[in-house]
């Protein structure tokens, strides 16, 4: 880059040189990276024979070169065939390549990125954004375990997840829960539950992100924009703004009681399904508890070397069951016994079918 100061340059002879009158502008290009130049020229000049001034008086310049770069006054492009004639004098003109802008709207390009550069961008194909209301919509009409659509009968396990009946006890049976429904571990895990169909939609469409299921009270749809909860009593889904409006005991569609620990979110977030965990967690600590009273004051069963034992209080186990304990009035225990096992060892031996005798006996 020259260092040069402006320095005064006339115009060329090519200007017209009838005009009465002359101004001096000065003109500079930072994108050009040449020194800064005043000029001397008719204000009925254009600006395309300005650049020619400016770039090299005499000299032959491609009208590639030319269509290149522009004039801008103010920030404002200046187009060629406009003249010196709307610019007062003394102005700074700026003399500017359309290649640094974009090559005239072309999206960016400067011309100096290389075709490689282009593929390469397109090369590697970014991973789709996962649409968040296809995810919250899928996650209410499918089934938690298979993803498949609702399709009653379905159940609702204790943290609010819904599935297909038939697809978790399968699941159940073949012992291929994921580990995250390990807390379902048995029948007793899972509540049936009553989905309410909308009027002129069919539960059996193949449709995954289209709601099928509202409440029966107000007439939400089950698609996740609204709460919702299961009455383990009785299996009815109902929104959350029903049983808020109508604030009752009872279910609204069967009228059988509930109570607070009979609701269950359906969907809940994070910390509506800590909730419902320590619920869970509370409730089987109860129900150990009580097996465990039962076995201290009760006579309860208990599997030992294959047989069932009867035990006392306190675990000891009592007097096992004989025949003759119950020996019918006027009978004979030698008799009676003999009806279930042989009564004493003898030569005779028993089959299946009859006792065998001994034979040549004296």
């Amino acid at each position: 880059m020259l260092s040069t100061p402006p320095t005064a340059v006339s115009a060329p002879s090519t200007l017209p040189s009838s005009l009465p009158m002359e101004i001096q502008i000065f003109i500079e290009s930072p994108d050009l990276h040449l020194p800064s130049r005043s000029l001397t020229a008719n204000p009925n000049c254009s600006l395309r024979d300005l650049k020619l001034s400016f770039l090299s008086i005499g000299t032959l310049i491609p009208s590639e070169t030319l269509n290149s770069i522009y004039f801008s006054f103010n920030g404002r492009p200046l187009p060629d065939s406009s003249t010196l004639s709307g610019i007062p004098p003394h102005s700074t003109l700026t003399l500017r390549s359309r290649a640094l802008l974009g090559g005239g709207g072309d999206g960016g390009a400067t011309g100096a990125e290389s075709r490689d550069c282009y593929l390469k961008m397109y090369a590697t194909k970014k991973p789709d954004k996962a649409d968040p209301n296809e995810a919250r919509i899928s996650r209410w009409t499918t089934c938690a375990l298979s993803s498949e659509p609702l399709q009653p009968p379905c159940v609702v396990d204790r943290l609010g997840n819904v599935f297909n009946k038939e697809t978790l006890v399968q699941a159940m049976l073949e012992k291929k829960l994921p580990p995250g429904f390990g807390h379902i571990r048995g029948l007793k895990d899972m509540f049936p539950i009553e989905l309410c169909s909308i009027p002129g939609v069919r539960s059996d469409d193949d449709k995954s992100f289209d709601a099928r299921f509202q409440c029966p009270i107000t007439g939400l749809e089950f698609n996740g924009n609204y709460g919702f909860f299961a009455l383990r009593q009785c299996g009815h889904v109902l929104s959350s703004k029903a049983l808020k409006e109508v604030k009752s005991s009872v279910c609204l569609v069967c009228h059988k009681e509930f109570s607070a620990d009979d609701k269950i979110v359906i969907n809940g977030s994070a910390e509506e399904v800590a909730v419902l965990r320590e619920r869970m967690e509370e409730e089987r600590a109860k129900m150990k508890e009580k097996r465990e009273k039962r076995v201290k004051n009760g006579k309860p069963k208990e599997e030992l070397d294959g047989g069932i034992v009867i035990t006392e209080a306190g675990g000891r186990p009592m007097k096992r069951f004989k025949a003759l304990d119950v020996l019918p009035a006027n009978a004979t225990k030698e008799v009676y016994a003999s009806i279930f096992t042989s009564s004493k060892k003898s030569d005779f031996k028993e089959t299946y079918s009859c006792r065998s005798l001994p034979l040549g006996r004296n």
